[in-house]
């Protein structure tokens, strides 16, 4: 019998809390004076964030604020006070109802360090842009100051991106181990995991009603502690083993199998015993397992219990929060947003994330793409949340209207991904029962519906109204979706595309593309072909620009030799390049810190699927060397990595070669070394304008973890100029 789909009442449909009295408060109040001008005495809810407070529907905390105060409560925002002692907590005094804690818009740890765990100098989250204004493992540490300043009578709960990651036991890239359920480390009540606004607004309602927290353990998209062999009564339990599996036809019977036991408890319930955390820190083939697992119970139709001991204490997580309905949506997005940073950062300086953003507008949430090695999917879900063409139109209305110095041009019209806007499965029971990870790969799924019509009537509205120069679409775009409508690719490069257009193939070989879940190369030249076309009929010299990830796991020195070449012959030269960061809970991750694939089944060593992972410092400055293969200080490493690899045919000083057997004064190994510097010995002086190229840079990629800036390499924009004999005059 198919599932059901799961349902849930309106977010708003409660009878509002009854300080809805005091009416809407221009920005959320984040001193005691704002506080008592408002004619506060105290606040239900106070969420502690390590994010700048920017009242704009981008960010979390205000996000979350907004709804709860729609619903009646009085919300304080502490945005990043200082965690070195309780007394940066007090300024807002103890709330009634609960402390909210979120590390802010990103992971701390990814916030602070690079993929090489080089501290960052900047914070896009913070007035000024400067770093350290927030702890490490910020959840943690202002859970452990809520505590202190609240005692143990006031709840803790947890969310944002960096708690839903680490919900369960997971690996640590920063301290390259596998780390307790950040649950158990901050020592909260309660954990929101994804988009929290039905479960929470529930919660502090619950809360506002006395209920308990015991009333409230069975919220969907929420996570608790208990002590370990407290299953409830009428629920049974069912080993990670039973529900996994591998080809489809074991995956049936294991699941009958499970069914079947299950059906020995007419009305029971089902939870999913993952793999302990101490389990999963000694073995990491049983990582790999309860990471495929997590992932098998991903869809809120579907979705069950798990599970997983930690000591003597277990971490109950409850099935996915119910997507929002375009409803639900329009009415969180169209909340009173001041829609710029408190007047409280005003002298610091200006917040770059929130500069980037401001005249963006986001059409929907969600992913189906299921990249191993990105995170969206395990944050925001993968059925498509999608607000309604009015809702959107309003939204560009307002940004024309009320930003200062707004120029005509919308920055982006898009989301996580800028071309999913309503789409989806073809069919709801379909859609209640699927387990896949992907409906894109390995190919397109059948029921998926592709049809980008509505999207281009939405462009086509939003680009008519009155005051709107340009919109232009920013987002990463899913290039084998927008092959399947030709209407769509012609749409963009006509109107909404700035000259560039970035682009993610990530590879070439087909190695770390299966790892990594995306299509191959040859879906990215068709979508470059039809965009090609559509660019020169337009009139308009238009250049894709595309991402690539060194260092995946999958990833040989083969395969990214084969990339560099592939680069070599399409004429891209990339600036800063992406090593690739193990971000909590991805499935990459799970590859890289265990060396086997969850893709596959891997409940047993012997049947596990090993990975080939670039970990080491050498090997992933290496790979990162090959994306930027014209840089002249990488070419001594890639001239012994080719000369290992039994491809000295490649160094040479034609165009046929990836670097040349010469070495400019002052470059790679030999800067600063004095009368060593130079040509490699042996090698001869190259004839001018036929080896080194200079480089026009492009501006930062605007989303995601990474910060990688391309460059668009040409013959007619970039010539030669190693015929220069070096100076040796040194320089002061």
């Amino acid at each position: 019998m198919p599932a059901s789909r799961a349902s849930a009442p309106h977010l708003f449909e409660r009878r509002p809390y009854w300080a809805k009295r005091f009416g809407v408060a221009p920005f959320l109040p984040t001193s005691r004076e704002e506080m008592d001008a408002l004619g506060w005495d105290s606040c239900d809810v106070i969420i502690v964030t390590g994010d700048a407070y920017v009242d704009h529907v981008s960010f979390g905390a205000a996000v979350i604020g907004r709804v709860l105060e729609r619903a009646g409560f009085r919300v304080g925002i502490l945005d990043q006070p200082d965690w070195r002692s309780a007394e940066g907590f007090m300024r807002l005094g103890v709330p009634n109802l609960f402390w909210g804690v979120t590390g802010g818009n990103m992971d701390s740890l990814v916030n602070h360090y690079t993929s090489d765990r080089k501290r960052r100098s900047d914070d896009a989250y913070t007035a000024g842009g400067g770093s350290g204004s927030r702890p490490d493992r910020a959840v943690i540490v202002y859970s452990q100051r809520c505590r202190e300043v609240g005692g143990p009578e006031v709840p803790v709960i947890i969310g944002g991106i960096e708690a839903s990651l680490r919900r369960i036991a997971h690996y640590d890239y920063w301290s390259n181990a596998v780390r307790r359920s950040v649950l158990v480390d901050s020592k909260a009540d309660v954990l929101f995991y994804g988009n929290a606004e039905r479960a929470i607004v529930d919660f502090a309602h619950g809360l506002g009603e006395r209920r308990g927290l015991d009333a409230m353990r069975g919220l969907r998209g929420t996570a608790f502690v208990q002590k370990a062999g407290t299953l409830p009564q009428g629920w049974a339990e069912l080993d990670s083993s039973e529900v996994d599996g591998g080809e489809q036809g074991e995956l049936v019977q294991l699941r009958r199998k499970a069914r079947r036991k299950v059906l020995e408890h007419p009305r029971a319930r089902t939870a999913i015993r993952l793999p302990s955390f101490e389990q999963v820190r000694e073995d990491p083939v049983l990582y790999a397992h309860a990471s495929r697992v997590l992932h098998q119970e991903a869809n809120p139709h579907n979705g069950r219990v798990l599970v997983q001991g930690h000591g003597d204490r277990e971490v109950w997580i409850n099935p996915p929060p119910v997507p929002l309905s375009t409803e639900e949506m329009d009415a969180v997005y169209e909340l009173p947003y001041q829609r710029r940073p408190h007047p409280r950062h005003d002298d610091a300086g200006k917040v770059p994330a929130y500069e980037m953003i401001k005249t963006s507008v986001m059409l929907m949430r969600g992913c189906f793409g299921g990249c191993s090695f990105c995170s969206i999917t395990e944050h925001e879900g993968r059925i498509i949340q999608s607000r309604s063409p009015d809702s959107v139109l309003r939204e560009i209305e307002q940004i024309r209207d009320t930003v200062p110095g707004f120029t005509g041009v919308i920055s982006d019209l898009g989301g996580p991904t800028a071309n999913m806007w309503r789409l989806g499965c073809k069919s709801p029971t379909i859609e209640a029962a699927c387990r896949r990870p992907s409906c894109v790969y390995p190919g397109i799924c059948e029921n998926l519906n592709t049809d980008h019509s509505d999207l281009i009537a939405l462009y086509r509205k939003a680009r008519a109204l009155p005051g709107v120069k340009k919109i232009l679409v920013a987002s990463g775009l899913r290039y084998d979706l927008a092959v399947e409508s030709p209407e769509y690719v012609r749409e963009l490069a006509r109107h909404h595309v700035g000259g560039y257009l970035k682009i993610a193939p990530e590879h070439v070989a087909e190695g770390p593309l299966s790892k990594m879940m995306k299509p191959g190369v040859g879906t990215y030249e068709r979508f470059k072909t039809l965009f090609d076309r559509y660019s020169k009929q337009a009139g308009k010299r238009q250049y894709l620009i595309p991402y690539f990830i060194a260092a995946h796991p999958g990833t040989t020195d083969e395969d990214m030799l084969e990339l560099a070449l592939w680069l070599k012959q399409n004429g891209f030269k990339p600036d800063q390049v992406q090593a690739f960061l193990p971000s909590p809970m991805a499935t990459a991750s799970a590859m890289y810190h265990s060396g086997r694939n969850p893709l596959k089944k891997v409940s047993r060593a012997d049947s596990a699927e090993r990975v080939a992972v670039p970990r080491s410092a050498k090997v992933r400055r290496l790979h990162k060397a090959f994306l930027r293969y014209h840089d002249p200080d990488n070419w001594p490493m890639l001239r012994a990595a080719l000369q290992r690899m039994g491809r000295a045919d490649l160094i040479g000083n034609g165009e046929e070669h990836l670097v040349p057997s010469y070495q400019p004064k002052g470059t790679g190994h030999g800067r600063g070394r004095g009368p060593k510097r130079g040509r490699a010995k042996g090698a001869t002086k190259p004839k001018p304008g036929t080896a080194l190229t200079q480089h026009t840079g492009l501006p930062p990629r605007e989303t995601g973890e990474g910060r990688r800036r391309p460059g668009l390499g040409s013959k007619a924009k970039s010539k030669a100029r190693s015929g220069r004999k070096p100076s040796r005059k040194r320089r002061g």
